[in-house]
């Protein structure tokens, strides 16, 4: 059965958790970011908020440089990019971009009415993308249970869990173990460690 507290609390979390992989800065302690997070976590299961409690106190372990500097080893480069954001690379295990299966997660973009914004610089199937277009299937999941719309509702649950199944589900873990065994700071290892948890949830209960 439906929880209505859970249930807006997995919207949150979801474009909390995706506005982690844009570049740090201040405004996400300024804006208590974090208590959000944590407190959408526990709405959802405590073991979820056991991990976000963590972030802002490792967010604030750190000086701004030191997060800047994990952030680009992470998911810039210059040189290798030790854990790559982009679903294709982790599906089709080719370092090229732009592979069939960004093409078919902007297949499901447009079945679900998501269109990324114009200022949004990075591939279609970047993690922050993928996660923003899973907090859109959550609203309108919502949205369609509190309207009691029964077609809506089975419609979006079945494009939420194929996008799961064959997208952002199917390669979340290997992402996650990269960013684990590559970054320096705790804030990005709790960060992958939430990530991977939500998305396996959602996985496993849509």
């Amino acid at each position: 059965m439906s929880n209505p507290q859970s249930d807006a609390a997995r919207e949150i979390l979801s474009r909390l958790i995706a506005a982690c992989y844009y570049q740090p800065g201040p405004e996400f302690a300024e804006e208590r970011v974090f208590d959000a997070m944590s407190e959408a976590a526990t709405a959802i299961d405590p073991g979820l908020g056991a991990i976000a409690e963590r972030l802002g106190p490792a967010f604030a372990a750190v000086t701004p440089d030191e997060l800047l500097l994990d952030y680009t080893r992470l998911f810039l480069g210059p040189n290798e990019i030790l854990a790559k954001p982009y679903g294709s690379v982790w599906l089709t295990g080719e370092k090229s971009l732009m592979q069939n299966a960004t093409m078919a997660v902007l297949e499901l973009y447009r079945d679900g009415g998501f269109e990324l914004a114009e200022d949004f610089r990075e591939l279609p199937d970047h993690i922050a993308a993928e996660l923003e277009f899973l907090y859109l299937l959550i609203f309108r999941e919502n949205r369609a249970r509190d309207a009691g719309d029964s077609a809506a509702l089975a419609a979006i649950g079945l494009l939420h869990r194929r996008f799961l199944a064959e997208h952002l589900g199917a390669w979340i873990g290997r992402f996650g173990a990269a960013m684990q065994n590559g970054a320096e700071t705790a804030f990005y290892r709790l960060l992958s460690e939430l990530t991977v948890a939500f998305v396996n949830r959602e996985r496993a209960t849509s």
